[in-house]
């Protein structure tokens, strides 16, 4: 997935009211940003931080910039973009880059499923159980080379994953996709402490037969891009971690 138009850098005041950010460009310039995120954003919205931003000239948007990339210590990067994942997925999904979905070649978004849901991704191949793929963003990095999810409480994800161990109790295969959309991981496990009720819900659906993928990214200033398969702590993960 490539931005549309050049990223310019800028340094963050503050986030606040979650969709929002004061900015001040390198000319001195403050700024509001539009922040994607509805998230906590825990060690990636520090003032001070280096970003990039994508700047628009519509006169529909009330504001300028799109608060993109966030810079990391040793010259990495994450994506704080949530809508950005979807995107990158459904690109890799479609050119047969996630190995053990390769096999699907109709891939359709948002198909209503569960009880009033919308599931990301449907695959559907001719002699292939249907695979219901949902996708969650993942930013969050505390110790280690660990990559965490969630960075505060989702009851919503610990509904989809109840969704979909119906769907594999129901004959289809189910896949939840982490994709970990900073530079900087390389494995992944749950935030436990974080959102106890998720992690158990996970270590549920995982005993139920849901496929548990993850996923990294590279990321520049042009773009995020699908990269390699990261490994997922095996343990049960209701037993929480803590940084």
């Amino acid at each position: 997935m490539r931005f549309p138009t050049p990223l310019i850098p800028a340094r963050l005041i503050r986030r606040y009211k979650r969709f929002l950010a004061d900015v001040v460009l390198e000319d001195g310039t403050e700024g509001i940003a539009h922040c994607p995120n509805p998230g906590s954003m825990m060690g990636l919205a520090e003032p001070g931080m280096r970003l990039w931003l994508e700047p628009n000239d519509d006169p529909k948007k009330k504001l300028r910039y799109s608060w993109k990339l966030v810079e990391l210590p040793d010259d990495h990067l994450a994506g704080i973009d949530t809508a950005v994942p979807n995107r990158v997925v459904k690109e890799a999904l479609l050119a047969g880059r996630a190995p053990a979905l390769a096999a699907y070649k109709t891939v359709r978004p948002e198909v209503p499923y569960g009880k009033a849901s919308r599931i990301d991704f449907l695959l559907t191949e001719p002699g292939l159980p249907d695979a219901y793929v949902e996708v969650k963003n993942v930013h969050l990095r505390r110790d280690g080379d660990w990559a965490e999810f969630p960075d505060c409480v989702t009851t919503r994800g610990a509904k989809h994953l109840g969704e979909l161990s119906d769907m594999v109790a129901a004959g289809h295969r189910a896949v939840m996709l982490y994709l970990v959309q900073r530079t900087d991981c390389a494995r992944f496990r749950l935030a436990g402490d974080l959102d106890p009720g998720y992690a158990r819900a996970f270590d549920t659906a995982r005993a139920a037969g849901v496929e548990m993928q993850c996923f990294g990214t590279r990321i520049d200033r042009q773009g995020v891009t699908f990269g390699p398969a990261l490994p997922i702590d095996a343990a049960p993960q209701a037993s929480g971690h803590s940084a």
